[in-house]
């Protein structure tokens, strides 16, 4: 206890002495009493700091006059105070603000060349030197650009070959970016071919930038076969990374590089795993290099990853890939090889966007792919045929529209499908489909050993094929398409959804166009026939009726040679499409006979109009040909009408 009160006092001793070596008084710390004096309390204020003159006149002027600020005044206050702050932070403000001077000037349609030519050289004479310092400005860069695009060949190759050792840098960098595109529009051949020499071995990691992905898929688009060939070899295998001479090549398929290769498929698949899954992960799915990158690593993944990836994809992420050829094949692999709940997603993400899908060249067959394989009509209709519906005309009129409409009306018709478009409809994932095998070996030339265990890889694969066949509970399934009969599927969608109906009240209301058009001829032939396999009847034959009386009202117009507007039987797509509906719809056939070419058909006996004529005595159906029979032989045994075979009448004899 002793020793403790003795450090105690030895403590306070030190804080005494500590205070009086400092010069401080302890008393001066101590709050002053409520009845303490004035002088007291002036201890305690604050000591005097001199008056600081301001760096402008305004602040002291205005104390001086006492007159309050005004707004004006403090606007240019304000302004000269930014000013000078960017001055201070930014190395060539004063240069930025002279090339937006001069940017204004350069960037105007009605200037002439000579005039922009002089602008430009001086802006690039003042950037010389400093490009790279001030190409990730927002100010300069849209200079550079209006200066690469509009100046010499000359004064591009310098900028280019200022920039050069900087491509890398400025691809993610949100303003240099734009530059960078401009800069490979209007390179040269070689120089767009050192930039992609350049990108060796960032291809990857440029995919997963957000900003640097567009400068890939840029140089993709631009790029020749071999050029493409070589970014997308980098993302393929860590082979091929390396050694630039193996990317040299006439092969494009995966499977056949890596058959002259000999490349393992597990390694293979592996590294392409690790560069797809980030991208997936962070959304970047809108490039074409990227699409073409997932149909090759669908033909050699496993059963599980292509499941992961199809997972991955199904919602709104699919519809922003579908736009490009070989993103629309991944979407219809998705559709076809997803299950019952991830194609509900992808249903589901395209409400809003069907219009725009079905106006796509290659969206549209992702559609007609839809309407073809999924079996839960209730919410293709909810989706998709509603929104088809409120643009009918438009589609009915579009080259690209009319394709799901035509999908229903007629299914997988080479007239109207490309055979680009029906092989896409045939694709599948190997590992996913019980139909399809491996195309090749991947270690056809490898040792003893490495052949062996391709084998046992092979067959576990083939195990794993026949395990998911067997069982029904897993999430993907092994057929392609969906399970319910695509005769009720397509009555579901086309009649009880109310589309057909729709179709040809349009039909009706716009006859003349639709015949008179190179797209709605066909949706209207189709429609008139009553589609494929006759789905549209008994249901819907008193809207057919109306629809041929019509089309016989129009060709019922007398023919005038005095109107400027050419008649419906001598228009060139209009008569060939009423003659194919002479032939192929007795119904309509006698329709309009009846109603407008009986008692006139020597007056449409030339021309155009003849072959429409000429159609009744082809015709295959026996009434049609002995309704007309009567009138129409004397024209042909004078020799005034022409009367060819047809198929049918080929067919009997």
């Amino acid at each position: 206890m002793a020793a403790k009160k003795q450090e105690s006092t030895k403590s306070i001793k030190r804080k005494h002495s500590s205070d009086s070596k400092s010069g401080r008084d302890s008393s001066a710390f101590k709050k002053p009493k409520v009845g303490s004096s004035n002088q007291e309390k002036d201890k305690l204020k604050k000591p005097f700091k001199p008056f600081k003159k301001p760096q402008n006149g305004y602040e002291s002027d205005n104390k001086k006059s006492n007159t309050p600020e005004s707004k004006r005044e403090s606007r240019i206050r304000a302004k000269e105070l930014v000013e000078a702050r960017k001055k201070r932070r930014k190395r060539h403000y004063t240069l930025e603000q002279e090339l937006a001077t001069l940017w204004e000037k350069m960037r105007q349609r009605d200037i002439a060349k000579e005039e922009r030519s002089k602008l430009i050289t001086v802006a690039l004479q003042k950037m010389k030197g400093k490009i790279p310092e001030i190409a990730s400005s927002h100010v300069s860069s849209r200079v550079l650009q209006t200066c690469v695009k509009n100046c010499s060949q000359t004064e591009r190759d310098s900028v280019f070959e200022e920039l050069k050792p900087h491509f890398l840098n400025f691809a993610r960098n949100t303003y240099a970016v734009h530059l960078v595109n401009k800069m490979l529009d209007n390179a040269s051949k070689k120089q767009l071919a050192e930039f992609i020499s350049n990108l060796r071995g960032h291809v990857a990691s440029l995919l997963r930038h957000m900003v640097g992905s567009v400068v890939v898929e840029h140089a993709y688009q631009l790029g020749n076969a071999t050029q493409k060939q070589e970014l997308l070899m980098e993302l393929y295998s860590t082979e091929l990374q390396l050694f630039k001479d193996l990317t040299l090549m006439k092969e494009s398929r995966l499977l056949d590089v890596m058959s002259k290769l000999n490349l393992h498929k597990s390694s293979v698949s592996r590294h392409m795993t690790s560069v797809v899954q980030p991208i997936l992960e962070k959304g970047i799915v809108d490039h074409s290099i990227l699409h073409k990158v997932l149909i090759e690593y669908f033909s050699i993944v496993d059963k599980s990853a292509a499941a992961e990836v199809i997972q991955q994809l199904s919602g709104p992420l699919l519809v922003r890939m579908i736009h490009t050829r070989d993103g629309s094949r991944v979407g219809m692999l998705c559709v076809k090889h997803g299950s019952a709940k991830e194609r509900k997603k992808i249903v589901k993400g395209m409400k809003g966007h069907v219009g725009k899908i079905a106006r796509d060249q290659f969206g549209s067959t992702v559609l007609a792919c839809i309407l073809s394989t999924v079996d839960d009509t209730k919410l293709i209709t909810k989706i998709i045929i509603r929104e088809l519906q409120t643009i009918l005309k438009e589609l009915v009129l579009d080259k690209n529209g009319r394709r799901p409409l035509l999908q229903l009306l007629h299914p997988n018709c080479s007239r109207y499908l490309s055979p680009d478009d029906m092989a896409a409809f045939s694709l599948s994932i190997p590992s996913l489909s019980s139909k399809s095998e491996p195309e090749v070996k991947p270690d056809q030339k490898s040792a003893k050993d490495e052949e062996s265990n391709d084998e046992k890889d092979n067959s576990a694969d083939v195990t794993m094929a026949v395990e998911h066949e067997s069982t029904s509970t897993e999430n993907v399934p092994s057929i392609e398409g969906g399970k319910k009969d695509p005769s009720l599927r397509r009555q579901e969608l086309l009649v009880s959804s109310g589309l057909a109906e729709s179709i040809i009240d349009v039909c009706i209301e716009n006859a003349g166009e639709l015949l008179q058009s190179n797209f709605g001829k066909e949706v209207l032939y189709e429609v008139a026939v009553g589609s494929y396999d006759g789905v549209l009847h008994p249901t819907l034959d008193d809207k057919l009726k109306a629809l041929h009386e019509a089309i016989a009202s129009l060709v019922a117009e007398p023919k005038s040679e005095e109107s400027k507007q050419e008649h419906i039987l001598e228009n060139f797509h209009s008569s060939r499409t009423i003659r194919k509906l002479i032939l192929d719809s007795s119904k309509f056939a006698i329709t309009l006979w009846k109603k407008a070419l009986k008692g006139n058909s020597k007056l449409w006996a030339q021309g155009h109009s003849g072959k429409v004529i000429s159609a009744f005595l082809e015709s295959s159906e026996a009434k049609v040909s002995k309704l007309v029979h009567e009138e129409l032989q004397p024209l042909v045994d004078s020799g005034v009408l022409k009367v060819t075979k047809n198929e049918h009448t080929r067919k009997e004899e």
